[in-house]
């Protein structure tokens, strides 16, 4: 999936990115231009996937004879998608704006920008973390809500440090749960590097997790490795596993919340009907 998809280029591409408008992609580009087509995403109000549908986009001001020209689209322009369910309404505002080329004399090159967003993508994304407070310290989720912040704006080292600390820690929590299990081998997990870590620790772990382990690798790699766009590439693989950890989590707690519930009005049944018999 491309970043001019509507559904990438929503929910997921930061602002201030730039994007370069090229024969490689100048048809997707139009396309996105016109798009009325309706797609499933998050919805923050109803707290889970929903379907929502454009209702406004660049081209309601172009004629047809103009929207497939790109310095049509130099000022800001606005989409507006809504949550068919709901009324749930997100705006997004992005412009064309165009350089000197490099390599052709008197030729212009067209970048494509996202320049505001309401609700912003942090908004949209954090809002779902709320779920993750009964499986997760406080300072973890506050990490988390760091680094997707950072990371809506563009900024990667530091969203990628963030978001870095908290899969670790998950994976340390794995590693502790490991180390009950029968066969274990300590020395082996310390000297492994994170793909190998995980493979590893696969009982303790989600399959997706496990199966798509190599996307990790790049925790291996040190912080001044990595530069800003390295780490906004990245920074995705990483949310899903944290998310992935995360939900399987979640569904554990509310298994063991309605064991305990279960059992607790089978304890209060027993009693009730030790009474009925003594009376």
């Amino acid at each position: 999936m491309g970043v001019l998809n509507i559904k990438e280029f929503v929910f997921e591409l930061p602002l201030y990115t730039k994007i370069k408008i090229d024969a490689s992609n100048i048809e997707e580009f139009f396309n996105l231009m016109q798009t009325q087509s309706t797609f499933d995403a998050y919805n923050p109000i109803l707290k889970q996937e929903t379907t929502y549908r454009t209702i406004r986009v660049p081209t309601y001001s172009v004629s047809s004879l103009q929207f497939r020209k790109i310095h049509v689209y130099e000022d800001i322009k606005d989409f507006q998608i809504q949550c068919v369910r709901n009324g749930f309404l997100i705006t997004v505002f992005a412009k064309i704006f165009k350089t000197m080329s490099k390599t052709a004399e008197d030729e212009y090159e067209y970048y494509y920008m996202k320049v505001g967003q309401s609700p912003s993508i942090a908004d949209l994304h954090i809002s779902k973390l709320k779920d993750y407070d009964k499986v997760l310290p406080k300072d973890k989720l506050k990490e988390i809500t760091k680094a997707i912040g950072l990371a809506a704006n563009g900024v990667g080292i530091g969203s990628f440090v963030y978001l870095r600390r908290v899969f670790e820690f998950l994976i340390e929590e794995a590693h502790k749960a490991a180390k009950s299990d029968s066969d274990w081998k300590e020395d082996e997990y310390i000297k492994n590097r994170m793909t190998e870590k995980i493979d590893l620790l696969k009982h303790h772990l989600p399959n997706f997790l496990v199966e798509n382990r190599s996307m990790y690798s790049i925790l291996s790699l040190g912080i001044h490795e990595l530069d800003e766009n390295e780490c906004l590439m990245h920074f995705d693989a990483l949310k899903v596993g944290i998310e992935f950890i995360l939900d399987e989590k979640v569904e554990n707690q509310l298994k063991k919340e309605k064991i305990e519930a279960a059992n607790k009005a089978y304890q209060q049944e027993k009693h009730k009907n030790r009474t009925l018999h003594w009376l």
